[in-house]
């Protein structure tokens, strides 16, 4: 075996071994020496590899986001494509956006279940170092699916669009975090989630158990009448326009 295929089965090893222990533990909770006594490695090999335990999780995240990223620019291309022009569905835009992360789930050699934990419980308490790369790998698909979003909903206030996808994005990872939440609240194991016992230790039948409970959902959310905020006292409250009111059933 070359030198090169051997410090390549050790790289990736590393990472799958912090992806599961990450995810598990939480970052600050999971040290170096777990990670390499799991790894069957030495320090020197993770530092020769990636420098850090910051550097580690990046890279964790680095190797599974560059996939997902690109295939969700891809699938808004085509389905931009198709639509010559004109505006998507915004039921389109959900299933692109969200649905191919949900997907990643299903398949073990994309992270699977473990990545999408992962991911979620990163996202519901991250470290300032993990926000800004996150801000950075995510920034140009953000951008389109916003852009997306306000074509799709030219009536509803872009404000309003922005407030719903932060929602939904806090929906999706909780969802998939599988937090201590979800236990403490709904008496559902950590790993329970598809909400059913017995669990089917099957990557494919959890993710899509919850892609099919949570795309209704997300949608039902975005597809909810605008808010009617209260006036101020003494201020005066203007009707709202038929652009408005119409705008409240075509989300």
């Amino acid at each position: 075996m070359s030198e090169q295929k051997t410090n390549s089965d050790t790289r990736d090893r590393i990472l799958d071994v912090a992806e599961r222990l990450f995810m598990e533990n939480g970052y600050e909770a999971t040290s170096m020496r777990m990670i390499t006594g799991a790894a069957e490695v030495n320090l020197a090999a993770v530092n020769y590899h990636f420098g850090s335990k910051e550097a580690l999780l990046r890279e964790v995240f680095r190797r599974r986001l560059g996939w997902l990223n690109r295939n969700r620019l891809q699938a808004l291309d085509r389905l931009e494509a198709q639509a010559g022009g004109g505006p998507l569905k915004p039921s389109q835009i959900l299933e692109a956006f969200f649905g191919t992360l949900l997907r990643m789930g299903e398949d073990r050699a994309l992270g699977g279940m473990t990545f999408l934990r992962l991911l979620g419980r990163t996202l519901t308490e991250p470290a300032e170092f993990i926000r800004t790369f996150f801000a950075g790998e995510y920034a140009e698909v953000i951008d389109r699916y916003k852009q997306a979003l306000y074509r799709a909903l030219p009536d509803v206030p872009q404000a309003e669009i922005v407030w719903r996808l932060h929602f939904m994005l806090g929906a999706m990872s909780y969802a998939i975090a599988g937090t201590d939440v979800l236990r403490v609240v709904t008496g559902v194991e950590l790993d329970d989630l598809a909400g059913e016992r017995p669990v089917p230790d099957d990557d494919t039948v959890l993710a899509r158990r919850l892609a099919q409970r949570l795309m209704p959902f997300l949608l039902g959310g975005l597809r909810a009448p605008l808010p009617q905020f209260d006036e101020p006292a003494g201020s005066q409250k203007e009707l709202p326009t038929k652009a408005a009111r119409e705008s409240r059933t075509q989300i």
